[in-house]
């Protein structure tokens, strides 16, 4: 994870929030992130990032938060529904994703609307390689 938290440091994210889920090892993959990226804020932990949450509700939070840029760190199934709820206003529809994945969305104020833009989803082997 560290490796993969350097090469996120190196697409310079600028995250103004970082959320993680409740359980422990959500925290364990956000911290190596945080810190490869400089961000010296309390985590936001939420049961909104469940493995079984609704995805509609942290894209309520983040509404809610408005941060310009935010991590996710959380766990399938969620992320799967998340992203199709992202891209097409259905949590029905799943995209799935490897562990130590990112995946980049730009986001209308209100994410919750599934209008967002998918701009990158990079498996942990890809990014390793950008060390």
């Amino acid at each position: 994870m560290r490796a993969v938290a350097k090469a996120i440091a190196k697409l310079d994210p600028g995250y103004e929030a970082v959320l993680v889920s409740s359980l422990v090892r959500a925290r364990q993959t956000a911290e190596p992130v945080a810190e490869a990226c400089g961000f010296e804020r309390p985590f936001t932990e939420t049961k909104n990032l469940a493995p079984n949450a609704d995805p509609i509700e942290v894209l309520h939070e983040l509404a809610r938060l408005r941060p310009a840029a935010a991590l996710l760190v959380g766990h399938q199934p969620h992320f799967g529904r998340l992203f199709g709820l992202l891209l097409s206003g259905r949590p029905e529809l799943e995209i799935p994703m490897k562990k130590a994945g990112l995946a980049a969305f730009e986001a209308p104020s209100d994410p919750s609307l599934g209008l967002a833009e998918l701009k990158f989803l990079l498996p942990p082997r890809l990014l390793e390689k950008l060390v």
